[in-house]
């Protein structure tokens, strides 16, 4: 299903669904921050976002958002678990491509790690994004755009 952060395709709401069991497990926790990313039919010169295909550099994505999880942890003291998955391949518009989960002692926290997970896994994880157009033309996004 998930491995080393990534999954084939979008994340399906069977896959959100049982990341977000686990919540359950964290007794230590009394807030979970949520953040999903979907793939928006943007349109662009005239042309609209049919879908995007996602690469990336595997055997960094593990050691990027081992450190990325690490930063956040340190960084929010209250902050106990944080989970992020990233699709690769095709993912059409309006389907997910990110899933982040914060899970921390209280809610604050989880909502401002959350965030800084987020804003780090769109900058550091090595993920690339090929904009796919309804005419099947298509445009490599640059870095840290939405």
């Amino acid at each position: 299903m998930v491995t080393n952060y990534l999954i084939d395709g979008p994340i399906t709401q069977k896959v959100i669904s049982h990341l977000m069991e686990k919540m359950g497990e964290k007794t230590d926790s009394g807030g979970h921050s949520l953040f999903l990313g979907q793939v928006r039919a943007d349109e662009i010169n005239g042309k609209k976002v049919k879908a995007i295909d996602y690469s990336a550099y595997e055997g960094m994505v593990k050691t990027e958002a081992d450190n990325i999880k690490k930063s956040v942890l340190l960084e929010f003291a209250d902050a106990k678990t944080i989970d992020i998955v990233h699709s690769i391949g095709t993912v059409k518009a309006g389907e997910i491509s990110l899933f982040v989960l914060v899970s921390a002692g209280h809610r604050h926290q989880a909502i401002q790690a959350c965030s800084k997970t987020v804003e780090l896994v769109k900058e550091k994880l090595p993920v690339w994004k090929k904009e796919i157009f309804d005419d099947d033309s298509y445009e490599w996004k640059q870095k840290n755009s939405d």
